[in-house]
């Protein structure tokens, strides 16, 4: 997050050579306690998670009031399985055809990173009360410049949150992809893939969904044949291939 400079409020010593200004020293005592007032305020709607102005300064606030009518106008289902994330949950055009059987809600808004989804769990996670929350994000962060081992904190403090609301809820992590076009990123993705599931390992409620390993070729090498020409996001091949490796964490 950019670092805000804060501006310095210098009082002055009560001047007696007007009466004039006398009064403007009263009057900059009493900025000064707007002021301070002011920041009070401000620090409790931070506390209570309402600070309308940082939400609205992250780039999906639009795409979240979009979800949020979309909740108004039609009641989303009950005991679904929740999947949220970046792009490649966003573009996933046909995961409700893709898992039939179950009742899904899908929550993806691109370029997103784990903090964020975590940031908007009041609003497009909780109201839910899913069975199950699937999250794919940590891509974008490591591409950004985090390290594995911010990613996995990020990832505890989503698992935190969601739990300390949802107690009953399961989470399942599907690991970061290889994608061809971040192939300088694949050693923080195995880390960052590795701290994950060994921590899910050892939680109840908790589950990783590997998609990694079989996203690799013979050659150890990203399988262009799952991605489209961006070397990012998947094709209909890659979500197919998706589809069966997360189905049995469903159940």
């Amino acid at each position: 997050m950019d670092q805000e400079k804060t501006n310095q409020t210098r009082i002055s010593r009560p001047w007696h050579i007007h009466s004039g200004w006398k009064v403007a020293g009263r009057y900059s005592l009493g900025l000064l306690g707007l002021l301070t007032l002011s920041l009070a305020c401000s620090s409790a709607r931070e506390t209570a998670g309402s600070c309308t102005a940082l939400e609205s300064s992250r780039p999906w606030e639009t795409q979240i009031r979009e979800f949020e009518e979309e909740d108004r106008r039609h009641s989303p289902p009950q005991d679904a399985v929740l999947f949220i994330g970046s792009s490649s949950i966003r573009k996933w055009s046909e995961l409700a055809a893709d898992f039939p059987d179950i009742q899904v809600i899908h929550r993806g808004f691109g370029g997103s990173g784990i903090s964020d989804c975590t940031f908007y769990l009041d609003r497009i996670v909780i109201p839910y009360r899913p069975r199950m929350i699937v999250l794919y994000a940590g891509e974008n962060d490591i591409a950004g410049g985090r390290t594995a081992g911010q990613v996995f904190e990020d990832y505890k403090e989503f698992v935190t949150r969601a739990s300390q609301a949802l107690p009953r809820t399961r989470i399942a992590y599907i690991s970061l992809k290889p994608s061809p076009s971040r192939v300088q990123h694949m050693a923080a993705f195995q880390q960052a893939n590795e701290l994950i599931r060994r921590y899910a390992a050892a939680h109840q409620r908790l589950s990783y969904i590997d998609v990694f390993t079989n996203m690799l070729g013979p050659d150890g090498r990203p399988r262009l044949e799952l991605f489209v020409a961006d070397g990012l996001h998947l094709n209909r091949k890659g979500y197919e291939l998706w589809t069966i490796l997360i189905a049995d964490h469903l159940k």
